[in-house]
């Protein structure tokens, strides 16, 4: 892998490029854990960053950035928070989501916590922009895992996604091996009640939330190596039901990490597989070493997903 300058300020990075869309989206480092949002005309995505350093952990510092305007072109922007920006975590740059709210952007991430409360915990970072300079909104965890006990795994408070009815609710949805849920405050950076279980076969992790019409979608990882489930509500508080397999183990990838958007008209599943040969510049992937990927997604006649086909060409039209 190249090894990349550092920065916050998109104009700043030395790397940043414009590159046309293929499977994965960039061949240039590796990248995890999509999580996306379309921002007036932009699709901004933001990826974890799989180090090259070896193949045989997540060895994750930060987070980066890429946007695009048509999904066939995009541009990276680097590194957009790194894990030393939380004082109070220790290490792992693992999945993160954003969201705007009356201006302001919310980065929620999973990292792992020092001594004090060992575990994986979830930070919220903000920013008046969704390029950044990003900070910590709490200067502590949103959520840590001694506040959950439904399993013994320090690592079951991960994957936060936020979803923001109509009515301004806004809700985290988080977990590993137990699917979860909780209501967060109008600031975005306390919790507000009880933290509920969700009902979900074979649930994993990577827990995402999206509508479309008066469905709501949630779909997750299941089972390992992983593949995408997903089920619909017409509620968010559920129940859920579920309607089976949407996309299929990404390569030799174990790990499976969904991100669903519209943009002009057109809906996406943006995800990531290992896909990267060996012979690129940056080395193979493998199941640490993994990459981002776009490819289509489809609706049937009454609301249900098509399956995902997962293809080396990406998205070739531009969304107009």
């Amino acid at each position: 892998m190249k090894k990349l300058i550092l920065g916050i300020v998109a104009s700043s990075l030395s790397y940043s490029a414009a590159t046309q869309a293929k499977n994965p989206i960039t061949e240039e480092m590796f990248t995890a854990d999509p999580a996306a949002i379309v921002h007036q005309d932009t699709v901004y995505l933001y990826t974890g960053h799989d180090e090259d350093v070896d193949n045989s952990f997540y060895h994750m510092n930060d987070w980066l950035l890429f946007t695009s305007k048509d999904m066939v072109n995009w541009q990276a922007h680097g590194p957009i928070l790194k894990v030393t920006d939380f004082e109070w975590a220790d290490k792992h740059a693992w999945a993160s989501h954003m969201i705007e709210r009356d201006g302001k952007f919310y980065f929620y991430t999973s990292v792992y916590h020092n001594n004090d409360k060992p575990g994986f915990a979830i930070g919220v970072a903000v920013s008046d922009s969704p390029y950044g300079p990003f900070k910590d909104a709490r200067g502590s965890a949103l959520l840590t895992n001694d506040m959950t006990t439904q399993t013994e795994n320090d690592w079951d408070d991960i994957d936060p996604a936020i979803f923001i009815e109509d009515n301004g609710d806004a809700y985290m949805f988080f977990g590993n091996l137990v699917p979860k849920y909780v209501k967060l405050k109008d600031n975005m950076i306390e919790l507000d009640g009880e933290i509920q279980v969700i009902d979900l076969p074979r649930f994993t992790e990577a827990l995402w939330v999206h509508k479309k019409d008066d469905n709501y979608y949630l779909s997750y990882a299941s089972g390992f190596p992983e593949t995408i489930h997903y089920a619909m509500s017409k509620s968010i508080h559920g129940p859920w039901e579920y309607k089976g397999l949407l996309n299929e183990i990404a390569g030799n990838s174990e790990t499976n990490h969904q991100s669903i958007i519209e943009f002009k008209g057109k809906d996406y599943f943006i995800y990531h597989n290992s896909a990267i040969q060996h012979d690129s510049a940056i080395g193979g992937g493998g199941r640490y070493r993994r990459s981002v990927a776009v490819d289509k997604l489809e609706y049937n006649d009454d609301g249900t997903i098509k399956r995902i086909i997962m293809t080396s060409e990406g998205i070739t039209e531009p969304a107009q």
